[in-house]
């Protein structure tokens, strides 16, 4: 059996807690499961206790304790009132009516069940595979048929278990062979192990991986549930867009709607790195604001005429994101939100921070009323002042077909400007040869670049292919780009009162289009789809922009806090943009802090087990340090500090010093302790340092091989 406080099993016990771990992190992105960090410290706690050596019935009382308060937790309020009526349907077998409270207190047994296992399989049996593999399988599972993405937990898990398995392994040689273990045969067992298992995990991450041979799983079996073995979607607003192309059919399901003065483009989020096959977000940036504040999205410029509008939506959807339109500025609804300032998703949480589908809201938006020659202003971009901000706006995928350019250059050639050569790619795709259609769609295969296939063969497709393809083509052009996605008005369906109408937005208003970057304007809407228009109002020259009937008052709007704005004006002076910075990093840190406390309290939780580790293993390291600390020192006077350290650590080791006992009949007690008289010759020095103030040149040359056989000896 594995000696209980052997310094070794510290690092088995780490890799089954991490093994243990891996049970837990899918069941917060698959299950209404919150607060999963609860659980992970029950687990810490369940560890250390069993590593610590704590009597099973203080065990057993903290455990306890701590379950109760987590629950009283999780669950504010009388909680153990339905949590004891629950104890009868397990006699009476009705699991289904068992509360979340008690379903939460079995899920603690559980894993106290679990910690004590592993705890027996690695002390007492010596052996982790049965767990090891079923850990793997577990993962598997789950990236297999689930969203779930297992790529990172396979690598963890593979580390953590062969790792283990290596070191039981040898553990259980040497129990065969009753040898006793030595400090030197561990280092030489457990440094190539140790090798072995990073080298293989290395070559194994970068080492070129084949194509699946079978499709994935779960679309296959998708589309054997819904009767479509062609792999035909259903129209709607999804959330991956990595792989775009294939049929769909139409779905009238309302979604939501929306109480306005007149129609609008009604966006989720916005994606800015073009793969190659569809689109992803570059990155994630979350900030938590409340509907008292201002929505910290890129305002439209002040250097753009525009009307305060508002509108009240409501959903019929059961996600926590928000749909709003361009130029939004306030919220009135949600009790919590946060928005991902690199892809402009708006989602709303309640106080628990739990995710809430919004039932209803208030917006308030600016209209904004461009004007041609404006726009027309920009003719080429300024890298150095906008390339932090807008350069993943440009980037595209190094192996873009260079047609795709070529053809782009042609279709504005002798445009001078941005705007000219948006309004032409714009215009190209409403010639005859595009056909809009959501059936007869191709999907870009292995070596197809979903843009070059639209463009150059098949001529055919609904809103992705247009809107990418023409964001793609001003990308090789230099210009700033990004893809939105969202829904278009939706239908009429009557007057609310004498100015506002109601519309009514299905999953068929489901929409993509572009938004391009001018300078001094901000980020203007495109639309690119044949057959669609959008509500951009642009006031070209000796042309009466058209204007509605009539104008409703709108509640005014605060002032915009500085605090709010994450992106800048690109004409910014130095100075305020140094300002804008150090205002940012403080809420960064502060929204960091807020939002990550969990991982941070779990982290400080681990140093304290480190640091208690480390004064557990005192007596082997401490030691060491102090060799390492007098072993390079010359100066003779240092004999004095170096006398006075071995005292305290000969102290440490447990020789105490009697009261009262003088340092020679102390120095015949450690030298009779350990059979030797380098304490007697060492205080002789010392004593002569003391009394006489008279130290020969070279005495701590002499004697500090004394000092050091001494400290060796109290090493535990």
């Amino acid at each position: 059996m594995i000696r209980k406080r052997d310094l070794s099993v510290i690092l088995l016990y780490i890799f089954s807690f991490l093994l243990l771990w891996e049970w837990l992190r899918p069941l917060e992105q698959l299950t209404d499961m919150g607060h999963i960090e609860v659980f992970v410290i029950f687990l810490l706690i369940c560890f250390l206790g069993s590593y610590f050596q704590i009597k099973w019935r203080l065990q057993f009382v903290i455990k306890i304790i701590y379950i109760l308060l987590s629950l009283n937790y999780l669950f504010v309020g009388k909680w153990w009132a339905s949590f004891f009526s629950d104890i009868k349907f397990i006699f009476t077998r009705n699991w289904d009516q068992l509360s979340d409270e008690f379903r939460t207190f079995l899920f603690f047994i559980l894993l106290w069940m679990m910690a004590y296992l592993i705890h027996y399989w690695i002390l007492r049996r010596q052996r982790i595979f049965v767990f090891f593999l079923m850990t793997l399988v577990y993962i598997t599972v789950l990236d297999a048929f689930t969203p779930y993405s297992a790529k990172t937990a396979i690598i963890r898990t593979v580390i953590c278990g062969f790792a283990m398995m290596g070191m039981l392994t040898y553990y259980r040689i040497l129990g065969k062979r009753d040898v006793k273990k030595e400090t030197s045969d561990t280092k030489k067992w457990m440094i190539p192990l140790s090798g072995m298992l990073l080298l293989s995990v290395l070559i194994g991450y970068a080492a070129p991986k084949a194509a699946p041979i079978w499709p994935d799983p779960v679309s296959y079996f998708k589309s054997a549930k819904d009767g479509d073995a062609g792999g035909v979607g259903k129209i709607g607003y999804g959330e991956n867009d990595t792989h775009l192309g294939g049929p769909f059919v139409g779905d009238n399901t309302v979604v939501f709607k929306v109480v306005a003065q007149d129609k609008q483009y009604w966006k989720v989020e916005t994606k800015d790195k073009y793969t190659g096959k569809g689109w992803m977000a570059s990155g994630s940036t979350p900030i938590t604001f409340t509907p008292s504040e201002l929505v910290p999205v890129f305002s439209i410029p002040n250097t753009v005429s525009k009307t305060l509008k508002n509108a009240r939506i409501y959903s019929y959807y059961r996600k926590n994101y928000l749909v709003y339109p361009a130029g939004i500025t306030a919220i009135d609804g949600p009790q919590k939100l946060r928005i991902d300032t690199n892809s402009e998703k708006i989602e709303s949480f309640d106080n628990e921070q739990n995710p809430v589908s919004p039932s209803g809201y208030h917006i308030f938006f600016e209209v904004p009323k461009y004007k041609s020659e404006d726009l027309a202003k920009t003719t080429d971009f300024d890298f150095e002042m906008m390339s932090q901000n807008f350069e993943r706006y440009t980037r595209l995928p190094k192996d873009l077909p260079p047609r795709i350019k070529q053809l782009a250059e042609e279709i504005t050639a002798g445009k001078t400007n941005w705007f000219d050569k948006a309004k032409a790619i714009e215009s190209y795709f409403g010639r005859i040869d595009f056909t809009y259609d959501q059936k007869n769609v191709a999907v870009p295969g292995k070596n197809d670049d979903y843009v070059d296939q639209f463009l150059f063969e098949t001529k055919r497709g609904y809103c992705d292919n247009f809107s990418t393809s023409m964001a793609v083509m001003l990308r090789t052009l230099g210009i700033p780009t990004r893809w939105v996605k969202g829904f278009t008005g939706g239908n009429f369906k009557e007057f609310e009162n004498e100015t506002e109408r109601i519309y009514q937005i299905t999953n068929n208003n489901a929409h993509s289009w572009v938004e391009v970057f001018f300078p001094n304007q901000g980020w203007v809407p495109f639309e690119p789809t044949k057959g669609f228009t959008n509500n951009v109002e642009i006031a070209y020259p000796h042309v009466n922009p058209s204007t509605s009937s009539s104008q409703t008052p709108v509640p005014e709007i605060p002032k915009k806090d500085p605090r709010l704005n994450q992106l800048e004006d690109a004409d910014k002076s130095p100075r305020a943009n140094k300002s804008f910075d150090i205002k940012l990093l403080w809420l960064n840190t502060k929204l960091f802090l807020k939002n990550q406390w969990k991982w941070i309290l779990l982290g400080l939780v681990l140093i304290g087990v480190a640091i208690a580790f480390l004064y557990e293993i005192r007596g082997k390291w401490i030691p060491r340090y102090l060799l390492i600390c007098y072993r390079y020192k010359k100066d003779d006077q240092v004999l004095g500090a170096a006398y006075l350290t071995l005292l305290k650590q000969l102290d440490r080791y447990g020789i105490k010093r009697k009261k009262n006992q003088t340092l020679r009949g102390y120095a015949d007690y450690v030298d009779d302790y350990f059979s030797t008289k380098d304490m007697t010759e060492l205080t002789a020095y010392y004593e002569q340092m003391v009394y006489n103030q008279n130290l020969q040149k070279g005495s701590w040359k002499e004697v500090r091989e004394l000092w050091e056989n001494l400290i060796k000896m109290t090493i535990a």
